[in-house]
């Protein structure tokens, strides 16, 4: 900071960047490192243009170890650590559920200007699948106020007959398919439907059938039937179920569009820019060849008679 007053150039909004993508890569801090990154981003979030702080807060926003400080800075939910518990043991929904609010129009406009970079998309899908149940529970609660932009709805059409082929290889326990088919329906690559389909824990699962508008019911039996093993615990369908009924439609619209950019972070790794000198670049450097000491025409050509004689 002393260099960027001195040389003109300021580095704040980066240095704010930096220090939060280096804080979000470990679940777990200390009290002085939880300390500092409070203090040197309470300072810089002040100074910081809108876009930067709406990215930072995007980012935070979805970490699990948010201090308390930065939340209240950044005008997060009022959520403490510790509050947001796996589905299996959060007591029964009372019967009349509050009115849920709907989106304000700078909310709306907010969501649909800040769009995940490949980068951001990959490290949102990396950290939501290798997290824990109670991670992943909050995560897809925080997604929902997520500055983040989200995608699409499927279309009503397409939802309605991706649904009906999903329950009937879900009875028939044709795991292939009913990934092959999730794949299409919400337009992912093959490799991550299979990752959803396959997930240990179900949450991805339960995030792909609330995209598709799933029947809560609906849902259910796909969960005892597609892998008898997983339904045969009663423990995994009602804690799956009551995570399924609480997840936001936006929540997992924006962990789809993690999934689908994450894929497009991965094909730009694969394949890089190509110019016009690469082939030149590439090529091995020949070995030279000397130049024969004598030249072909140089010197007299020696002639040898019937009798063997030089002439």
């Amino acid at each position: 900071m002393s260099l960027s007053r001195r040389e003109g150039v300021d580095i704040r909004p980066t240095l704010l960047r930096v220090l939060t993508d280096l804080y979000v890569q470990t679940s777990a801090h200390s009290a002085d490192e939880e300390r500092h990154f409070v203090e040197l981003t309470s300072r810089l979030i002040d100074q910081v243009d809108d876009a930067t702080r709406a990215a930072v807060r995007a980012r935070l926003a979805i970490y699990p170890a948010t201090p308390i400080e930065i939340m209240d800075k950044l005008g997060l939910p009022q959520t403490r650590r510790g509050e947001i518990l796996p589905a299996a043991v959060i007591a029964p929904a009372p019967a009349s559920a509050p009115e849920v609010k709907a989106p304000t129009e700078a909310q709306l406009r907010l969501a649909s200007t800040l769009a995940m970079r490949p980068t951001d998309a990959a490290e949102i899908s990396d950290m939501f699948f290798a997290a824990g149940a109670s991670e992943r529970a909050q995560i897809l609660h925080n997604l929902a106020d997520t500055p983040l932009k989200a995608s699409p709805r499927i279309p009503a059409a397409r939802a309605a007959r991706a649904l009906h082929i999903l329950e009937m290889a879900a009875f028939a326990e044709d795991t292939a398919n009913f990934a092959l088919e999730l794949g299409e329906a919400l337009i992912l690559t093959q490799g991550i439907a299979e990752q959803v389909v396959h997930d240990p824990g179900g949450e991805p699962l339960a995030c792909a059938a609330r995209a598709l508008d799933m029947p809560s019911a609906t849902f259910q039996r796909v969960l005892l039937f597609l892998n008898p093993e997983f339904g045969s615990s009663v423990h995994n369908v009602y804690r799956l179920s009551r995570l399924y009924d609480r997840l936001s439609e936006r929540s997992a619209l924006v962990m789809l569009a993690a999934w689908r950019g994450s894929t497009m972070a991965v094909t730009r790794a694969k394949y890089r820019a190509a110019y016009y000198d690469d082939e030149r670049q590439r090529a091995r450097a020949a070995t030279p060849q000397g130049r024969p000491a004598v030249q072909p025409g140089s010197s007299p050509a020696v002639r040898t008679g019937t009798d063997g004689t030089k002439r």
